[in-house]
């Protein structure tokens, strides 16, 4: 090797060891800098004419495992989803209240029953039954009470999915901006590798809202889409969430497909090429916050909501409904007589029957619709009972064609009642086929009248005296709401006696313990069976108990799904904390590295130029020696 080429060489390695200087200079300045990527310079051999080599620093590489990273994000957008719905849940607890504890519903049905067992025990006195009344509307207050706090959390919820959109839209503008930055960079250019640390730090942050799946194109932009495929960022383009509030939220608001129908806030994202979609309907989300609010707001709570509901719909009507069984038709063809006389809206006529190919039995509803907008009836597969909407004041004509209309495979025949019946007598019978046999029919129909000479009584009403019948309309169920709506019966409220009294021709014995007693077998033994939309059984087999069992039911059933909330939440978070670190090991500084590393940089360089300090006293060697 000649003096120029080691020269060259000499100087080529001080200009490298100046490079990877700066750059070791660079990350221990940056050592505790969130989302800052260690460095290393990228150096190649450079020869020179076969006569020796020189270095060249081309750039610089982030340290940091892709695989780790990509793992990172989708733990923490589950970490996202699994902290708001503990979070949320955790609330929910809270308005149910501690068990056992003062202001819980399960309290104040226990008081209540207690109330009607020392009614019965009193033989009516007029202070316990004062007592029973005031007892009933510590209920229906405290069924108040919990649809408030249930309606306050998803209120809270979809204000919550406003920020998150915010946040999510921040993140991905500024993702979109770095990549416009990035455009015509090379990924080895310092410069490119602090926005390459921005742009990770922003897909962090949106991981967090919603779940991410990102690709890096041959021109270094970042292509980032939902798991669904949805696109949320393109190169310089991003995609944008948009919420429009819908104020507080009441049990009715209920998320709807139709934007007119819809009583929620409405979340829509517009897409780099412009379209927009329902971000609900279309399931662009399944993880993180945003996803975590959208299942809490139009799913457990509301689901949470329907179990209260159900509670104050079965404890109303437990009370207030009366059911006649149909009178039987000796045949041929077979069945039962049953008089649509006195029913409401909402009240039913219960059919059980045979069906003798498969030898199964099977239960139909006829529920009392006048709304026809609300017909006909949705059931969900294999829903036992099957339940048909016809309005009963239709004529028994056209009440009968209707019925068989919708039921026509079950070999059940409808009919006017021939006389004597009155004009109000539905005949249900088999159709003479062999294929169908009518086992029972009844009536349930709603007492309205304190003194109606029968035990039930209209105690419990929704909202100030209007019964709850359990009507349907184009609106939706009575019952949607009906915990947040319950009240004592303003004329019971009036008049305590009533709580004994429920005949006035001739009137109620004193002493007598007909009514109280049949109020407080119908809260405590009698069994009901509820909806699947509580989340208890299933249509094909519903749950069924008395109303003190299906209240510690559904109390925890929600305790459990808090408690596992709360276990999925720790372990997300153990999850994440690994990878973190495991991330870390690579990509974050090593002080320890960094100063060993100073160190052979500062040897190195002092080498360098000692091999330039030879060269010069060589070369003025050689030049004195000339002269």
């Amino acid at each position: 090797m000649g003096l120029s080429s080691a020269l060259a060489s000499a100087m080529s390695g001080l200009r490298a060891n100046q490079a990877a200087l700066s750059i070791v200079s660079s990350n221990v300045a940056n050592s505790q800098t969130p989302g800052y990527v260690v460095q290393t310079p990228n150096q190649i051999e450079v020869t020179t004419g076969g006569f020796g080599a020189t270095v060249m620093t081309t750039g610089v590489s982030r340290e940091l495992d892709s695989f780790v990273l990509n793992q990172l994000r989708t733990e923490t957008g589950g970490s996202g989803y699994a902290d708001q719905m503990a979070n949320i849940l955790k609330q929910l607890q809270n308005v149910y209240g501690t068990p056992g504890n003062s202001g819980t519903l399960e309290t104040a049905l226990n008081n209540f029953t207690t109330a009607l067992q020392a009614l019965s025990t009193s033989a009516g006195s007029s202070s316990a039954q004062t007592v029973a009344v005031g007892a009933a509307q510590a209920l229906a207050q405290q069924l108040n009470v919990t649809t408030k706090g249930i309606q306050s959390l998803r209120s809270n919820v979809d204000q919550d999915l406003g920020t998150s959109a915010q946040q999510a839209n921040a993140a991905m503008q500024q993702i979109a901006d770095i990549n416009t930055k990035l455009q015509g960079l090379s990924p080895n250019d310092p410069t490119a590798a602090t926005l390459m640390d921005q742009r990770d730090q922003a897909i962090n942050t949106l991981s967090k809202y919603v779940d991410v799946r990102v690709t890096t194109d041959g021109s270094n932009q970042a292509n980032i889409y939902t798991t669904t495929g949805i696109q949320l960022v393109g190169a310089g383009l991003a995609s944008q969430f948009s919420y429009s509030s819908a104020g507080a939220l009441s049990a009715t608001s209920l998320y709807n497909t139709d934007a007119a129908k819809s009583g929620v806030g409405a979340l829509t994202i517009k897409l780099p090429n412009g379209s927009s979609l329902d971000v609900v309907a279309n399931n662009v989300v399944s993880s993180g916050q945003i996803a975590a609010d959208l299942k809490l707001r139009d799913q457990t709570l509301v689901q949470a909501q329907n179990q209260i509901d159900q509670l104050a719909a079965t404890m109303s009507s437990a009370l207030s409904d009366k059911t006649t069984a149909g009178s039987a038709v000796a045949g041929p063809p077979a069945g039962f007589n049953v008089d649509l006389a006195g029913a409401q809206p909402g009240n039913t006529v219960n059919i059980t029957y045979t069906d003798t190919t498969t030898n199964t039995q099977r239960q139909i509803t006829l529920v009392n619709v006048t709304d026809p907008a609300a017909l006909p009836l949705q059931n969900a597969t294999n829903a036992n009972p099957m339940r048909v909407g016809v309005n009963f004041s239709g004529g028994m004509g056209a009440i009968a064609s209707a019925l068989n209309t919708a039921l026509s495979g079950a070999h059940l025949t409808f009919s006017a009642a021939p006389s004597p019946a009155t004009a109000t007598t539905l005949r249900i019978t088999d159709d003479g086929t062999g294929l169908a046999k009518v086992n029972s029919s009844s009536i349930t129909t709603t007492i309205s009248s304190l003194t109606s000479g029968n035990p039930q009584l209209p105690l419990f009403t929704d909202g100030g005296q209007a019964l709850y019948t359990g009507a349907i309309t184009a609106s939706g169920s009575q019952m949607t709401g009906l915990a947040g709506r319950i009240a004592v019966n303003t004329q019971l409220v009036t008049d305590p006696t009533r709580m004994s009294v429920y005949s006035t021709s001739p009137v109620t014995p004193a002493g007598d313990t007909t009514r109280s007693d049949y109020l407080y077998s119908q809260l405590t033994t009698a069994v009901y069976s509820y909806s699947p939309q509580t989340g208890l059984g299933s249509a094909s087999q519903p749950f069924s108990g008395s109303i003190s069992n299906y209240l510690q039911q559904f109390l925890s059933v929600q305790s459990n799904a808090a408690t596992q909330a709360t276990q999925l939440q720790q372990g997300q978070s153990v999850v994440v904390s690994t990878l973190q670190a495991k991330f870390n090991s690579t990509a974050s500084v090593n002080l320890d590295s960094e100063m060993s590393n100073l160190i052979q940089l500062q040897n190195a360089y002092a080498a360098n130029a000692h091999v330039m300090s030879v060269v010069q006293s060589m070369m003025n060697t050689l030049l004195q020696a000339q002269a």
